[in-house]
């Protein structure tokens, strides 16, 4: 960091490059963390575990099983570091359930200066919560000090729905059962539902699962199956997309999905991929999408080597008039004006980043017009 910072280079970090927006894009220095990665310490008593910046997500359930932990929530996809996980605010699904970085105990960065700062909610709560998600733009996460739960088995559950069944029994759904998710599929107007529930059960012998069409609600169905959580999470994504995904207030969540559906079925009816719908716990990190409110987090896909931009953009003018708020890793149009009047505590947020890297090291263009700042 002194190096680079000494010739005046801007510094990014990579993570496992799954983010579908520029947030990494950098002709100075880009720093790769997989060889920070690994546990390197478990408090069993405090159900809390120091873990390397460039572990992968689909590397710790095995890590910490033998310490009887386990993460508290995940996304479905796991392929992540849990840096960059963190710092984009990813999440999975379920009410009582924040995203990734709620899990956070405390960080450790290394400064655009090259020194070592770290930060917990008791030792500086007001950076704590802005440096949870923070987009790269605080400084080098390094070290995570992450909060678990004792290790725990779920149960799956998939099941075809129409619109209409989806309908009547969404909010039922999300209410019974822990972890709760759909997809609807343009192509046959149906759903895939899911669910996920801790469970007692012995873990149950893998069925074998029959590779369905794209655009399918068959696609994402299997045979029910318990297992541990970690290898219950993940979903496999074998063809390469385009990913669009705002957070809306809980309240707005499915009258904005049922304007993405007439949006698709009226004007954009070559879309067959999946629309994705989930809800995360309110938190009170700065730039976390679900900041001060319970949220719905609808996404949209496009295969990656078709034009997806009219699309999109139709979508976030959707998505915007609910009052949605863009995920960081993913595609979005929003200027700094918007950004700011989604963001309450934005403003506040920018005034820390700035007091920690005052020349702007971690200022990717990208970045800079994000915030606003002069390229």
């Amino acid at each position: 960091m002194r190096a680079a910072a000494g010739l005046g280079q801007i510094v990014r970090v990579t993570g496992a490059g799954h983010s579908f927006s520029p947030v990494c894009r950098t002709e100075g220095t880009l720093l790769n963390l997989a060889k920070l990665g690994g546990v390197a310490e478990v408090d069993k008593a405090s159900r809390e575990a120091i873990i390397g910046a460039g572990s992968r997500i689909a590397d710790l359930g095995e890590a910490l099983l033998p310490a009887g932990l386990g993460m508290e929530n995940q996304g479905d996809i796991d392929s992540q570091t849990l840096a960059g996980a963190i710092s984009t605010a990813t999440h999975g699904t379920g009410l009582r359930f924040g995203n990734i970085s709620t899990q956070v105990a405390g960080l450790r960065l290394v400064l655009a200066s090259g020194e070592i700062l770290s930060l917990s909610r008791s030792a500086d709560r007001d950076l704590f919560r802005a440096a949870a998600v923070s987009v790269g733009l605080f400084g080098v996460i390094y070290q995570i000090r992450l909060r678990a739960m004792p290790a725990y088995r779920l149960h799956e559950r998939t099941w075809a729905a129409s619109f209409a069944e989806c309908r009547e029994s969404v909010g039922r759904l999300i209410g019974e059962n822990e972890h709760f998710e759909f997809f609807w599929l343009p192509k046959q107007d149906a759903c895939a539902m899911k669910c996920l529930n801790s469970t007692s059960e012995p873990v149950s012998a893998p069925a074998a699962i029959v590779e369905a069409p794209p655009g399918t609600v068959e696609r994402y169905l299997h045979p029910e199956r318990v297992d541990w959580s970690h290898r219950i999470y993940p979903s496999v994504r074998t063809t390469l997309f385009n990913e669009m995904e705002f957070a809306l207030p809980f309240e707005r969540g499915w009258e904005c999905l049922e304007e993405i559906r007439t949006l698709i079925r009226e004007k954009h009816t070559q879309i067959t991929w999946g629309v994705e719908y989930r809800t995360v716990a309110a938190d009170d990190l700065l730039l976390s999408p679900a900041f001060g409110r319970q949220t719905v987090a609808i996404s949209i896909h496009e295969a990656a080597e078709v034009s997806y931009e009219r699309f999109f953009r139709d979508a976030q003018a959707v998505f915007l008039n609910h009052g949605g708020r863009p995920h960081w890793g993913k595609i979005h149009y929003c200027d700094t004006a918007r950004l700011r009047s989604l963001y309450p505590e934005w403003d506040g947020f920018w005034r820390l980043r700035n007091r920690l890297d005052p020349k702007g090291v971690f200022l990717n263009d990208y970045m800079r017009e994000l915030g606003g700042l002069p390229a």
